[in-house]
């Protein structure tokens, strides 16, 4: 078998997969659920290895994926055992961003080596598969079509891997990729950190084009709702947007409250449309009723955290991950 046979077999087996309708949020495969009502309990638990652990990830069984950036591992929390699993990576893989499929699969960016990953968890093994110009792969998602997109921030492009052939396509870009997430319609957008702009790209046409979101926004992340509008957090001037898709523009924003902190950073949306957003200079996250325009901020029970991505579980909990203390904590 070849090498390019043997990576289709490996990354085309597990592509037969059906993604729900609505997988928003982060585009995980997995649609985020809704809490009735959120009454503000927070849980926290400290990782094994918390060096720069980042970036929490869903799976169906309901465990939760974090990736160990400066330890260099995958970690996979149970929340039923309330007990951690490590793996360690090849050398040099620095995990920046991951997800799991709807087969358990863990696929993650190398952030440090120019890869995408696959972790099997219940053999141990992990495979790469080394992007074609290399970089510093960054945030990662999963489309309708079960084939990954992932950022390369310092590396300006956006890139496709299509399972079923194991073939990349990369997408120029500049202003330093950062966050994305798939729409309703198939298209990818992603936020131009640096550019103060939003990218997109039509797969099926194969057309590109911008959103300018202002001077100093600095948009960083950005997640799906279920009604089709996309939400960013502007890291520059602390707002909260939201973007019609399908008329390409940003229809309104709102400014963080005080509490709530000034450099927005995560993002995402549970299937009631609330949006769930942090600023990293606080310990709290805010939640968004787009139908009220009002914020509820939660104070969170640690200090210095460092919430650099958060998700919303298929039950509507809303986890996070800690870069700064190690803690990885659950709101419901």
């Amino acid at each position: 078998m070849s090498k390019l046979q043997l990576i289709r077999c490996v990354l085309g087996s597990l592509c037969w997969m059906t993604v729900p309708v609505w997988a928003g949020g982060s585009n995980y495969g997995l649609t985020p659920g809704s809490l009735p009502q959120i009454a503000g309990r927070v849980s926290e638990w400290p990782v094994p290895t918390p060096k720069f652990a980042r970036d929490p990830a869903p799976a169906p069984d309901g465990s939760i994926y974090i990736a160990v950036m400066q330890g260099n591992r995958i970690a996979r929390f149970d929340p039923r055992s309330q007990q951690f699993t490590e793996w360690p990576l090849p050398a040099d893989a620095n995990p920046h961003g991951l997800l799991v499929d709807a087969q358990g699969i863990v696929w993650y960016t190398g952030n440090g080596n120019g890869t995408i990953g696959r972790l099997d968890p219940n053999s141990g093994k992990v495979s790469e598969f080394h992007t074609p110009s290399g970089g510093d792969p960054h945030t990662i998602v999963l489309d309708g079509q079960g084939d990954l997109w992932f950022t390369v921030q310092h590396g300006q492009r956006v890139t496709r891997l299509e399972r079923a052939s194991g073939r990349f396509t990369e997408y120029p870009t500049s202003g330093n990729p950062y966050g994305l997430a798939v729409d309703a319609q198939g298209v990818v957008w992603f936020c131009r950190l640096r550019a103060d702009k939003l990218g997109w790209i039509d797969p099926k046409s194969g057309q590109t084009g911008e959103v300018d979101t202002g001077r100093g926004s600095a948009p960083r992340r950005i997640a799906a709702a279920p009604n089709g509008d996309l939400w960013i957090a502007y890291y520059g001037n602390g707002k909260l947007a939201r973007l019609d898709p399908r008329a390409r523009r940003i229809v309104q924003t709102w400014e963080l409250p005080k509490e709530g902190g000034r450099d927005a950073y995560a993002v995402t949306v549970d299937a009631a449309g609330r949006v769930w957003v942090n600023g990293i200079d606080t310990d709290t996250v805010s939640i968004f009723d787009p139908a009220s325009e009002r914020f509820r901020v939660i104070r969170l029970p640690s200090e210095n955290i460092g919430i650099r991505k958060a998700i919303i579980d298929a039950q509507g909990r809303y986890w996070y991950m800690g870069s700064h203390n190690g803690r990885l904590g659950m709101v419901e």
